[in-house]
């Protein structure tokens, strides 16, 4: 459609009006350069659509991490006597929104953020319980937590950290966290299930596949497989979709109802997970915001005491640092963006908007909100730029109002994604020389770790460590940087963080 030009202004000619058939517009391609990085902007908002699908789940998920759990007082989050979790749920997708965008127009690179999960259950499980803690002492310690790390950013000191770790552990935590990603996948849609015993892992339900919910899943896995490997444009939304709707239909025709109820009791074992695929009663409802506000940032040092409130900074210092430096370098390359260092472009504005959302998260009472793994789901369906983030954050602005509709996709459905990433990022382990020891071992501990563990700071800790360890013995001490032996030794102290609590009699 031709544009009209101001009345009394200049004719404008039509071929400047629009780009040609494939370029972004020009306003777009100045704030993302999508043309500059091979992308356009369909593939951008598709990404953008993909990574809110794989990551949604925490609209829901964490209220009933952090909505559901008493304070050291007694009290719920936002100080009742009962949980509100539609409160929760709306704050946490409001700040991921907003960070996403942020994350977009500063960063210009396709990740998005949301509350942490593993930093959220440290915050509610950890810290609000304990004895005189309130819900705002543990949320004004995440505040804080993301000053000092802003503070760590724009002096250089989180970057240069970055920068310190070599290449090859760069390989090999990308990697990992391919192999967490899809382990988490497996896991969230019931494939995988844990015994309590030995095994400690099993396929489905005693060994055996059974239930639709499964059912949906292995449709969807082999669909996001199929359609990968003939290169359908839109694969992973399409995959998605398909499992969604294959979800509600089955629900539809056998009522088949929640894995875990209200109360976090079991109710059925091949049940949905997280959410069950109906239409929801109502499609919109105004969102209650009434958590913003409500930390108290040096609270928690009266209430719990100085040493155990250092503690406890210095443990989501360190998993928060990590994470995120672990999370941009495996975005960065699924998508090639890193530089021959394996460095991703804008690595100090990525950082900067990091920790701001850290500490965004806790002054909205929804805990530290950090950089998604889920976004390489996205990435995947070939998301280069910021512009991705921004579509996200923009679904969860608007999810804020529609939160009923975040009940339509289960795990079942959206697990899938989550295995494909980590077929594409455990491709990370060629660029690593496992006949050198000093490499291969280092690397293992940092790739295998983290699924076990179920933590990237845990792996990233345990490479670090033996990378320097085993350079220094075989007299290779000038391929460890300086920085990363105080990096190997921070990591000790955290691995060694309840010992050392017992010796000072916190525990």
């Amino acid at each position: 459609m031709r544009a009209h030009p101001p009345r009394g202004g200049p004719i404008v000619a039509p071929s400047t009006t629009a780009p040609p058939e494939g370029q972004a517009p020009a306003l777009l391609e100045r704030l993302f350069a999508i043309s500059a990085r091979g992308s356009t902007v369909t593939r951008e908002i598709r990404g953008g659509v993909v990574t809110f699908v794989t990551m949604a789940y925490i609209v829901v998920l964490n209220p009933l991490i952090i909505g559901t759990v008493q304070d050291g007082t007694g009290a719920f989050l936002g100080g009742g006597d009962a949980p509100d979790l539609a409160a929760v749920s709306a704050a946490t997708a409001l700040v991921a929104g907003v960070m996403s965008i942020l994350m977009g127009l500063v960063a210009n690179f396709p990740l998005a953020l949301a509350t942490g999960l593993g930093l959220n259950a440290f915050v509610a499980f950890g810290i609000a319980v304990l004895p005189g803690a309130t819900w705002a002492d543990a949320m004004g310690l995440v505040v804080l937590e993301g000053l000092i790390i802003l503070v760590l950013v724009m002096t250089g000191l989180r970057e240069s950290v970055f920068t310190a770790v070599p290449r090859e552990l760069k390989a090999a935590i990308s990697a990992g966290i391919g192999l967490f990603i899809a382990l988490i996948g497996f896991v969230d849609a019931g494939f995988v299930r844990g015994t309590g015993a030995a095994p400690p892992l099993q396929m489905g339900i005693g060994g055996e596949l059974d239930g639709w919910p499964t059912v949906v899943f292995v449709v969807g896995l082999v669909a996001v497989f199929v359609l990968m490997a003939r290169k359908v444009r839109g694969a992973i939304l399409i995959a998605v979709a398909l499992a969604a709707v294959l979800a509600m239909v089955v629900e539809t025709a056998f009522e088949i109802g929640p894995q875990i109820g209200a109360d976090g009791e079991l109710l059925a074992a091949t049940g949905w997970s997280l959410n069950v695929p109906a239409i929801p009663d109502a499609v919109a409802r105004v969102p209650d915001l009434g958590l913003l506000g409500q930390f108290s940032l040096l609270g928690s040092f009266s209430s719990i005491g100085g040493v155990t409130v250092v503690l406890l900074l210095f443990t989501l210092l360190l998993t928060d640092f990590f994470d995120t430096l672990g999370t941009m370098v495996a975005i960065g390359a699924e998508a090639d963006l890193l530089d021959e260092r394996g460095n991703p472009p804008a690595t100090k504005r990525i950082l900067v908007v990091d920790s701001i959302a850290a500490a965004a998260g806790g002054a909205a009472s929804v805990s530290s909100n950090t950089s998604y793994i889920e976004s390489a789901t996205g990435v995947a369906d070939g998301a280069r730029t910021g512009l991705a983030a921004v579509v996200t954050g923009v679904l969860f602005l608007l999810t804020t109002f529609l939160s009923p509709l975040v009940s339509l996709v289960p795990y079942e459905a959206a697990a899938p994604a989550l295995v494909l990433v980590g077929v594409l990022m455990l491709g990370a382990v060629r660029e690593i020389d496992f006949t050198d020891l000093t490499v291969a071992v280092p690397a293992f501990l940092t790739i295998v770790l983290m699924p076990f563990t179920y933590s990237i700071a845990v792996g990233i800790g345990a490479g670090v460590i033996t990378w320097a360890l085993l350079k220094a013995v075989t007299g290779r001490l000038r391929e460890v940087h300086p920085l990363l032996w105080v990096v190997a030794a921070l990591f000790v102290v955290f691995f060694a963080v309840a010992p050392i609590s017992r010796l000072l009699g916190l525990e």
